[in-house]
C-alpha cells in the first residue's frame, strides 16, 4: 500500500488542454505531410516527365538541324567533285571555280578526291588556312593519314569525323560517294568542314547542355570547345547511341556525367551514325520541385503555427469552465455552499455548470434544514435533560413534603380557629399541597410513556404546565395569566404528551 501511495504521489500529471493540444497537432501534422508529400511527389513526377519530354524534344531539334546541315555539306561536296573529276575543264579554270566554291563555302577547309584506291586530285582554301596560321601541310597530312570506311562509302553512305587540330582548328570530316555521270568515273570525295555552324548548336540554349558525337562516340559539337579539340567522348551510352541510330525516335537516359546526375535526351541524327544529345543537370531540372516543396513546408509550418494558436485559444475555451468547476467544487468540499459558476454556454459544459449550480443550491438548502433539526435536536436533549432532573428532584423533594403536610394537618387541628398560628397552618397547608401538585406534574412531565390515545379535558394538561413554569417566569419578572375556557368538550388525546409540546 506504501508502495502505491508513493507512485500516486511522484504521478505526472498533464494538464487536459495539453492533451488536446498535442492530439490536435499530431493530426494536422499527419495531415499536412500526407497532403504536402502527396503534391511534391505528384509535381515531381509531372515535372520529371515534362522534363524527360523536354530534353526529347531538344534533342529531336538539334539531330534536325544537324542532319540539315550536314546533308547540305554531303550535297556540296558532291557538287564541287564535278569539278575536280572534269577532264574537259582547264586547270587554271579549275582553280578560279575552287576558289571561288570555297569562298561561297567559308567553313569548307579542304577538299580531297578518290577514285578508288588513288588520289584523283585535291584543293585547300588557301587564304582561310594562311589568315588562321594553319600550315597547308598539317591539313594534307590529316587529310592522308585517316583512313576512310570505303566499303561503307560506297554502299551510299555518309561518313563523317571529329578531325579536329588540337589548338589549331576545330573541325569534322565528312565523306561521301559522288555516282558517275557524263563519263566521269563514281569517286570518294571528302572535305575538312569548320564546326562553328554546327558549334551554334551548342550555345543557343542557356539550359541544356547540346551535343553532337559521331559514330564513334567522339565529341563534334559541345560547350567546352576543349574537349571538342582535343577530341573527347561524348556523354553517351555506347549502347543507347547504336539503339536510337536505328530508330527515329528520342531516347531519355538519367546517368551520372562529370560527377553531375543529369537527364539526357539522345537521337539519331541520320547521317554518318551521328547522334544529337540534350542534357540538364537533375538537380536544375527539379529545382521547381524542390521550391514548391520548400514552399509547401513553410505553408505547413505557418498552418501548423496557426492551428497550435488556435488550439490553445480552443482547448482554454473548453477547460476553462472545467477549471472554474473544479475551483468551485473544492469550495464546496469546505462547506460554502453558496459558491455558484457562471453559465457561459449552452453546450454540455454549460449544462454541468447549471447542475453544479442546482446542486450547491440543493446543499445550502440541507444544511439549514439539517442545522434547524439540530437545533430542535438540542433543545429536546435539553427538554429532556431538564425532565430527568426535575424528576430526580421532584421525587426527594415529594417525600420531605409529604411529612411537611401531614405534621401541618394534624397540628391545624389542634389550633384554635382564628388565630395566627391556625391561619398560618392554614397557608402552610395550601402551599405544600400546591408544591405537591407541581411536583407530581413535573414527573408526569418527565414519565417515559407511551402515547395512549384518551378522552381527556384540554384545559387540564394546559393548568398543569403553568403551574410548573410560573414561579421560574416569575423570577424572570414574568408574569404569567392563563384565562381558559370552561366546559370545553373532552377530545382524543395523550394529556402528558400535551404537556410537553406547551413546555417545549
Amino acid at each position: 500500500m506504501k508502495g502505491q501511495g508513493v507512485a500516486m504521489e511522484y504521478r505526472l500529471r498533464v494538464p487536459l488542454r495539453l492533451k488536446f493540444l498535442i492530439a490536435l497537432l499530431l493530426l494536422v501534422t499527419g495531415v499536412v505531410s500526407v497532403i504536402t508529400f502527396a503534391m511534391a511527389t505528384m509535381f515531381h513526377d509531372d515535372k520529371r516527365t515534362y522534363v524527360s519530354d523536354l530534353v526529347s524534344v531538344v534533342a529531336m531539334s538539334a539531330a534536325e538541324e544537324s542532319r540539315a546541315e550536314l546533308a547540305g555539306y554531303a550535297e556540296r561536296l558532291v557538287s564541287y567533285s564535278r569539278v575536280l573529276r572534269s577532264q574537259a575543264i582547264p586547270q587554271e579554270e579549275k582553280q578560279a571555280l575552287l576558289d571561288g566554291y570555297f569562298a561561297d563555302f567559308p567553313e569548307l577547309v579542304a577538299l580531297d578526291l578518290r577514285i578508288g584506291a588513288a588520289e584523283a586530285g585535291s584543293a585547300f582554301d588557301a587564304a582561310g588556312l594562311e589568315a588562321a596560321g594553319i600550315p597547308k601541310e598539317l591539313i594534307d597530312r590529316e587529310m592522308r593519314d585517316r583512313a576512310l570506311p570505303t566499303e561503307r562509302l560506297l554502299a551510299g553512305e555518309i561518313y563523317v569525323a571529329n578531325a579536329s587540330i588540337p589548338g589549331k582548328l576545330n573541325c569534322l570530316r565528312l565523306a561521301v560517294l559522288a555516282p558517275a555521270e557524263r563519263g566521269a568515273p563514281a569517286a570518294i570525295v571528302s572535305g575538312l568542314v569548320r564546326l562553328d555552324p554546327l558549334q551554334r548548336l551548342a550555345a543557343r540554349s542557356g539550359a541544356f547542355d547540346v551535343a553532337l558525337a559521331d559514330a564513334d562516340g567522339v565529341l563534334l559539337v559541345h560547350r567546352d570547345l576543349q574537349r571538342v579539340a582535343a577530341r573527347g567522348a561524348a556523354p553517351i551510352d555506347p549502347e543507347v547511341a547504336a539503339r536510337v541510330r536505328q530508330s527515329s525516335i528520342a531516347v531519355t537516359t538519367e546517368s551520372e556525367v562529370d560527377g553531375t546526375e543529369t537527364i539526357a535526351g539522345i537521337a539519331g541524327v541520320g547521317i554518318g551514325g551521328v547522334t544529337a544529345s540534350a542534357g540538364i543537370p537533375a538537380a536544375a531540372a527539379y529545382l521547381a520541385s524542390r521550391s514548391l516543396f520548400g514552399r509547401l513546408l513553410v505553408i505547413a509550418l505557418v498552418l501548423l503555427v496557426l492551428v497550435a494558436l488556435s488550439s490553445v485559444l480552443w482547448s482554454r475555451a473548453i477547460t476553462g469552465p472545467v477549471e472554474r468547476l473544479s475551483v468551485a467544487t473544492r469550495e464546496v468540499a469546505k462547506g460554502a455552499f453558496d459558491t455558484q459558476v457562471a453559465v457561459e454556454s449552452s453546450d454540455e459544459i454549460g449544462g454541468l455548470a447549471a447542475s453544479f449550480n442546482f446542486m450547491a443550491a440543493e446543499l445550502q438548502h440541507r444544511e439549514c434544514a439539517l442545522q434547524q433539526a439540530q437545533a430542535q435536536l438540542v433543545q429536546s436533549e435539553k427538554m429532556a435533560a431538564f425532565g430527568l432532573l426535575g424528576a430526580g428532584i421532584a421525587h426527594e423533594v415529594k417525600n420531605p413534603l409529604a411529612g411537611i403536610l401531614g405534621c401541618a394537618q394534624i397540628s391545624l387541628r389542634k389550633a384554635e380557629a382564628g388565630t395566627p398560628v391556625h391561619a398560618n397552618l392554614q397557608l402552610i397547608e395550601k402551599e405544600t399541597k400546591r408544591c405537591k401538585t407541581i411536583i407530581e406534574n413535573l414527573l408526569k412531565f418527565a414519565r417515559q410513556e407511551r402515547a395512549v390515545l384518551e378522552e381527556i379535558d384540554v384545559n387540564s394538561p394546559v393548568r398543569d404546565a403553568m403551574s410548573i413554569v410560573r414561579h421560574q417566569l416569575e423570577l424572570s419578572r414574568v408574569k404569567l395569566d392563563g384565562t381558559l375556557t370552561g366546559e370545553l368538550p373532552r377530545v382524543l388525546g395523550n394529556a402528558n404528551q400535551l404537556q410537553q409540546v406547551l413546555m417545549n
